[in-house]
């Protein structure tokens, strides 16, 4: 079954059971999707349906920082919620130990001797992590991994 019917069929269920966390976040995931759909002209595929899911959750977890220094502890704990929610349509991440044995991998495939080289690591690395990892945690790696090349 497709991300998009999954959704729903979620949403669906949330509704019945009176869980309005779970149906407005999958109700703003499924906007999100539409939204992308209708601007493009095109049937996203699960791939790009995974990517806007990793965009939400990057945005609410960007957001946790301002609540924190605001002392919203409740906003905080939703927003926590809605990170979980959408989790479960994300692939399972990726360990440390895992993206650290990709990112050395792809920078001997690459050949990369220095940070120059970050660019060319970044662009091999990111399609085989997509969805899996967070591009700030891979660039985080790369970069010291990179570093200790120098």
């Amino acid at each position: 079954m497709g991300l998009k019917v999954q959704l729903l069929q979620d949403m669906k269920t949330a509704m019945k059971e009176k869980d309005s966390i779970k149906k407005n976040t999958i109700q703003l995931v499924r906007s999100a999707i539409l939204q992308e759909e209708k601007d493009n002209k095109i049937e996203l595929t699960d791939e790009a349906i995974i990517q806007i899911i990793s965009s939400q959750v990057k945005k609410r977890k960007s957001s946790l920082p301002d609540y924190e220094k605001s002392g919203r502890s409740d906003l905080i704990e939703a927003l926590n919620q809605e990170i979980e929610i959408l989790m479960t349509y994300l692939p399972e991440q990726l360990t440390d130990e895992t993206l650290t044995s990709i990112v050395e991998d792809t920078i001997k495939q690459v050949d990369a001797q220095s940070m120059r080289d970050m660019g060319k690591v970044m662009s091999a690395i990111i399609p085989k992590v997509q969805g899996k990892a967070d591009n700030k945690k891979v660039s985080e790696i790369v970069k010291l991994k990179l570093s200790t090349l120098s």
